[in-house]
């Protein structure tokens, strides 16, 4: 089992989803270290593990430019990856996600983050996790399930 040396930004999604399916645990296992910024945390709602650090980025403008298209969560963790050494950036909204694309970001969204968890060897399988995000309201296409499936080999 090995121990992934990236840094994790996290939205509130993949929190909210990996929390309500106990499975938090993975973002602290395939990255060295995780943050999101203030205001990921008021988003969450939750009190958080004490492995997860909050931080807000430097730079406010990076965060209103992006507003202008994002809402505040998802600004705020692009904005504080910009600000960082190549992160990965845990968005699981598509607008997010090619905003990300477009400024040349690291990102994966919580199936990414799954399937790497199984790819290093924390996990055994990956479709126990997907069958418990599939009993929540997290919204998903069915073809993005099959594909995780797929590419973990079950």
């Amino acid at each position: 089992m090995q121990q992934n040396s990236d840094i994790i930004i996290s939205d509130t999604s993949c929190l909210i989803i990996l929390d309500k399916i106990n499975e938090l645990e993975l973002l602290m296992k395939t990255g060295s270290k995780v943050f999101v910024t203030p205001i990921i945390l008021k988003e969450f709602g939750k009190s958080l593990p004490y492995w997860i650090s909050v931080l807000a980025p430097e730079n406010s403008h990076y965060q209103q430019i992006l507003e202008m298209d994002l809402d505040e969560g998802e600004a705020s963790a692009i904005a504080l990856s910009l600000e960082m050494k190549n992160p990965i950036l845990m968005l699981d909204e598509l607008k997010g996600r090619k905003v990300a694309e477009k400024l040349n970001l690291r990102y994966s969204g919580t199936f990414g983050l799954i399937l790497r968890a199984k790819q290093i060897g924390l996990i055994s399988s990956v479709k126990p996790i997907l069958e418990k995000i599939k009993s929540t309201n997290f919204r998903f296409d069915e073809k993005l399930f099959e594909k995780v499936l797929e590419q973990a080999g079950e």
